[in-house]
């Protein structure tokens, strides 16, 4: 309450956050504007009100996008106001049966790639029902899950990983639970770059989801239960060999992480191994712009790129992925209304997914005018969201960087003719 009170006296009402939400810009309702929704935080913190559907409707519409943080002048964080105003909803508000429901199956199985995989297997069987399952509002989030069900998944990641051929330091690369599920050549791809540039990559054992995607949901207990296992598991790799850095490919993991420090600052025995670890904590472009990237030839393309929230309002990295695809070679465009969010934000496309549409619509017709060769962006989240949009192939930026500095070709690139002309 101390945090929130002190969060909520720094909002000078100014109202500049209003022109880069992105639900206020769709909406135009004040309430579902940073500041309106600090006014609804705080008239139901300071009375201690149980949370009413008016206040829940405007919370859960919220993306955590940060883009007011990004904005505000007063330097309002806006991210742990809203963290506590959901944590609080979720203890004092009573949902819908159909809501729980839906919620508790996502709480229980995004966070676990074996359980992930699995539903995307019986999803692939069911997604028929689709269209059907859109026309009531208590089933379109399963609907939405259904509709962002990919036809095929990859095969499993390999966790092996070979040292470097001349190290210069030692990393632990983030697992993470979406992505290895999804997109297991996002891995692949940073893997190789940072043994490139002299670095041993280590998985830590035990590991598991970075709590992100049940933080957001306000599952303050489930999301504090999984910081404390990663801090346990890289602290246990920090004493047994060291490390150089902790490195994310998922910026969304990658926000909540660097944040491990203030969500256990009052936990007298992870406090300062937490603050440790959210301090070694690095999102891979940050790592990489900072070190001996080769150069590279780019292969004549045009790259639009997709710059994910968590990455540039959430922990502030906006240039360093720029810079790294203009020194591979490539040509980089950003395209109009870069600031506003695609809609993705956790698990928002799926409870939300009239306005997770149309953002990931909003966002899809921005980059397409660009007319690029392919789409970039650090978030898997991100990822999915615009692939699904669009038929211009949309990779990770890493990707990228691993095929201009001698690594192979994305897949989603595969038949593009630099690729075959490189082959």
């Amino acid at each position: 309450m101390a945090v929130s009170e002190a969060v909520i006296r720094k909002c000078v009402h100014c109202g500049f956050c209003t022109a880069t939400c992105p639900t206020y810009v769709l909406l135009g309702d004040e309430l579902d504007s940073p500041r309106g929704r600090i006014y609804l935080i705080k008239t139901m913190l300071e009375t201690r009100a149980d949370p009413t559907p008016e206040v829940v409707k405007h919370i859960d519409r919220c993306l955590s996008c940060l883009s007011c943080m990004t904005t505000c002048p007063s330097g309002v964080n806006y991210m742990h106001l809203v963290d506590h105003a959901r944590a609080y909803i979720e203890q004092k508000y009573q949902r819908p049966l159909s809501e729980r429901i839906i919620r508790g199956l996502l709480a229980w199985v995004l966070p676990h790639p074996g359980r992930f995989r699995l539903a995307l297997r019986v999803a692939r069987l069911v997604r028929p029902i689709g269209p059907l399952a859109a026309k009531t509002a208590h089933t379109r989030p399963l609907a939405a899950m259904l509709a962002l069900t990919p036809r095929s998944l990859p095969p499993k990641p390999s966790g092996i990983n070979e040292p470097a051929p001349s190290s210069r330091g030692r990393v632990a690369l983030l697992q993470g639970c979406a992505e290895p599920v999804l997109r297991p050549e996002f891995r692949a791809a940073a893997v190789r770059l940072l043994n490139r540039v002299g670095l041993d990559v280590v998985f830590a054992q035990n590991e598991v989801c970075c709590g992100a995607l049940v933080h957001h949901m306000g599952r303050d207990a489930a999301s504090l239960a999984a910081a404390r296992r990663n801090v346990d598991a890289w602290t246990l790799e920090i004493e047994n060999g060291g490390l150089d850095a902790i490195v994310v490919t998922a910026s969304g993991c990658g926000t909540t992480i660097k944040d491990y420090g203030f969500m256990l600052r009052d936990d007298p025995i992870y406090a300062k191994k937490a603050e440790r670890v959210s301090t070694l904590a690095c999102d891979i472009s940050e790592l990489l712009a900072s070190g001996d990237l080769p150069s590279g030839s780019g292969r004549g393309l045009t790259v639009a790129y997709h710059a994910a929230c968590s990455l540039q309002h959430g922990q502030k990295v906006t240039d360093a992925p720029k810079r790294l695809l203009a020194r591979a070679g490539y040509t980089v465009q950003t395209p109009a209304e870069g600031h506003l969010c695609c809609g993705s934000a956790g698990t928002y496309n799926l409870l939300q997914p009239e306005l997770a549409g149309r953002l990931g619509d909003r966002k899809v017709s921005n980059l397409e005018r660009l007319k690029p060769d392919v789409i970039a962006t650090g978030n898997i989240g991100c990822a999915m969201q615009i692939g699904a949009r669009t038929d211009t192939p949309v990779v990770h930026t890493v990707e990228l960087l691993d095929w201009a500095t001698g690594g192979p070709a994305p897949a989603s690139l595969a038949n593009h003719p630099a690729a075959r002309n490189n082959s």
